[in-house]
């Protein structure tokens, strides 16, 4: 309404709250890594993959891979939701390809997805991720002989079994307090998913990571546990350990004394992140030997 003449009314539209002129400008010039979602199907789902690509990303060069795995069942690994976390750096300084797959068992998917992995536990989710990493294995810009996995509790549970298993694709693997026996885990998630032990004991066997190792070859395994964690007990680590020794399997075992399912502790976390990513630099950067026929001679 106009002050001079009460009978004049003006209209304003604006959708726009605010510009944000300077912070656009700001990142014209910086420089983050870019995330790619694609969809798979696999065993009749549209499984969402996001992979986060290298600055200088080129499709003519080989970059290794790492599967990052969710902590639990119902998650969302596969998001618009912008973070920064420690596999950035890997991304931003190494070259790195991170990928991201909501298999079975993830939420907001629909029910069918959430249910698939009810009362068997690491099978088609860990099928899902194998068939990712296939087809991520086979574009021109992903190194084969240079693919990753890690993963935390339930996501520590799935890591173990990508590395561990007969055949598999990944050099190296990171577990942080992972599940090795459902048996040993809080009986309110495991009841939900097999039932009572009494009645189903098949189930949690059949699901446990322990009967299932069959193999490693020289793969490298990083095994991190807090002695006081709560959630996941440090009895998992400890019965996974005692079985990789008796199997003569490579492994290296860090432990954070008095620490809980979270580290809290700031020289804690970062002494953790360093090891988890001077692990992984360490695997990416060996290279793999190539087999030289034989003369007759020799």
């Amino acid at each position: 309404m106009c002050l001079l003449n009460p009978n004049i009314y003006f209209s304003i539209s604006n959708d726009t709250l605010e510009k944000n002129t300077a912070l656009r400008d700001a990142l014209i010039y910086r420089n983050i890594p870019r995330r790619d979602i694609r969809t798979l199907q696999i065993n009749n789902f549209a499984l969402r993959l996001e992979l986060t690509l290298p600055i200088d990303f080129d499709e003519a060069t080989a970059h290794p891979l790492l599967l990052i795995l969710d902590s639990a069942p119902g998650g969302q690994a596969v998001s618009d939701q912008f973070v920064l976390d420690w596999d950035s750096v890997l991304v931003s300084s190494d070259n790195v390809i991170v990928a991201r797959l909501d298999g079975s068992g993830s939420g907001f998917l629909g029910q069918r997805v959430l249910h698939e992995i009810h009362q068997r536990l690491g099978t088609v989710e860990v099928q899902d991720q194998i068939a990712a990493v296939e087809y991520l294995t086979k574009l021109p810009y992903v190194d084969k002989n240079k693919v990753a996995v890690y993963g935390k509790a339930y996501g520590g549970f799935l890591s173990s079994l990508l590395l561990l298993s007969s055949g598999s694709m990944f050099r190296c693997g990171v577990a942080v307090a992972p599940v090795t026996d459902w048996r040993l885990y809080g009986s309110a998630f495991t009841e939900r998913y097999f039932g009572f032990p009494v009645q189903d004991e098949r189930k949690y066997q059949l699901s446990s990571l322990l009967p299932n190792i069959t193999g490693t070859g020289q793969r490298k395994f990083l095994i991190i546990h807090g002695t006081a964690d709560a959630t996941v007990h440090f009895q998992h680590s400890a019965e996974l350990v005692k079985l990789l020794s008796i199997s003569n399997v490579n492994y290296t075992l860090q432990i954070f004394p008095d620490e809980g399912h979270n580290i809290y502790s700031v020289k804690s976390q970062r002494y953790l992140l360093n090891s988890v990513m001077t692990f992984f630099r360490e695997c990416f950067l060996v290279e793999i030997p190539v087999a030289h026929p034989v003369s007759e001679d020799d």
